[in-house]
């Protein structure tokens, strides 16, 4: 665990945590941090407070003593959002101390109630204050669904800083850096990658509220975003907002520069078509992502496509329907909210098709609204017409896409 001071009278805790799957289903191969934030006036709050993943709370504890802070002093507990991953220390932290207040919205309180049993609860609503003292104020600025319906803003005045919790976070450890100015151009790349996995896999779903939460936290005066995952804003807290912005923009049908070729095959006769495929988009110097299923993670699969303003579905019949792999991954980008994407689909089939009926009721039953361009299928190996057919749908949709990029 990391300590850094954020500004006057405020420090950061921070862990990478690695090897887990974040809510029990999304892969992080690149993991993620953990940060808990401490303000201290003459009271002292925790905001996001997290044990080690290991369950050990001592690990927090001596690391409250190096920045001068006693456990035992710590007088509110305030919980932007119950998952754990945020509130995990509550029931250690009673063991030691029992006059601390947990101060959460009405949401949050019936889940800590139920969580941990507690009871010594302060509920907050819009622009509720809460004052530490030597000019440290807090306020509390409710973001329903982001990603929870419990989730919270906590801003301090004093400093203007924003504590985000979810909101403004990201995927990927932190190494040697933490703060927005001192990450290098890799870094930034790094964390523009992982901030988009991050946003598909968690946030899509919720994307109207997150442009909700989005514009709360353009009404307050922000010089500091500090998120419960990943890097600090300090230098230039607008970037990650105006990327937020973007991110909610790809979830309702834009994109990158890019394609993601979504596919399966039993086989190798649709494989024959997605290579032909592979020639025409290097030719064309068009980047882009081949994702096999089941092979790929659902974790990348959302994130690529969520980022691509094309894409390329190619599936053959299976049982009279769509391989089952692809019509899995077409479910979940359903219930991601991922609307509006430009695609096309083509795949073989033996002795007779279906997949095209079920791609159709996928996208009506998830009120996807992706524009699709006609499908080729073939039966059995594609022939060198079908292949000329699969050509030109591929060109018209790189023609196509360009009305969708956005970088």
């Amino acid at each position: 665990m990391k300590k850094l001071e954020i500004t006057d009278g405020i420090h950061m805790l921070t862990m990478n945590v690695e090897d887990i799957l974040f809510e029990g289903m999304w892969d992080i191969a690149n993991g993620v941090t953990l940060n808990s934030y401490i303000v201290q006036g003459e009271k002292i709050a925790i905001i996001d407070g997290v044990i080690g993943w290991d369950g050990i709370p001592e690990t927090l504890y001596k690391n409250l003593e190096e920045i001068g802070v006693e456990p035992q002093n710590i007088d509110y507990l305030i919980v932007n959002h119950m998952e754990p991953d945020h509130s995990g220390w509550i029931s250690n932290f009673r063991k030691i101390k029992d006059d601390f207040t947990i101060i959460c919205t009405d949401k949050a309180a019936k889940m800590v109630a139920s969580f941990y049993g507690e009871d010594k609860i302060r509920i907050v609503k819009e622009g509720d204050t809460l004052d530490l003292g030597k000019g440290k104020v807090l306020s509390f600025h409710p973001v329903p669904n982001v990603h929870w319906p419990d989730t919270m803003y906590t801003y301090e005045r004093d400093t203007k800083t924003l504590f985000s919790c979810d909101m403004f976070g990201t995927f990927g450890r932190m190494g040697d850096h933490y703060f927005d100015d001192e990450l290098t151009p890799e870094e930034i790349d790094f964390f523009e990658s992982e901030g988009i996995r991050y946003y598909s896999n968690i946030m899509a779903t919720f994307t109207g509220n997150l442009r909700k939460a989005i514009e709360k936290a353009k009404a307050l005066e922000v010089n500091i975003i500090a998120p419960g995952h990943g890097p600090v804003y300090r230098k230039n807290p607008q970037k990650i907002i105006d990327d937020y912005s973007r991110y909610s923009l790809y979830a309702e049908g834009v994109g990158k520069n890019e394609i993601t070729i979504l596919w399966g095959s039993m086989y190798g006769m649709t494989a024959k078509a997605v290579d032909f495929v592979e020639g025409i988009l290097q030719r064309e110097g068009i980047k882009y992502n081949k994702l096999e299923m089941p092979l790929e993670s659902e974790s990348e699969m959302v994130a690529a496509v969520f980022r691509s303003a094309g894409v390329i579905i190619a599936a053959p019949t299976y049982e009279y329907k769509l391989f089952p792999p692809v019509a899995a991954a077409l479910n979940e980008l359903g219930r991601k909210r991922i609307i509006g994407k430009l695609a096309f689909r083509f795949g073989s089939y033996g002795w007779s098709g279906g997949a095209e009926r079920e791609l159709n009721e996928i996208v009506e039953r998830n009120r996807m609204n992706w524009d699709f361009l006609e499908s080729v299928e073939f039966e059995g190996a594609p022939k060198e017409e079908d292949l000329k057919k699969v050509e030109a749908r591929v060109l018209e949709l790189i023609q196509k896409m360009k009305e969708k990029v956005v970088e």
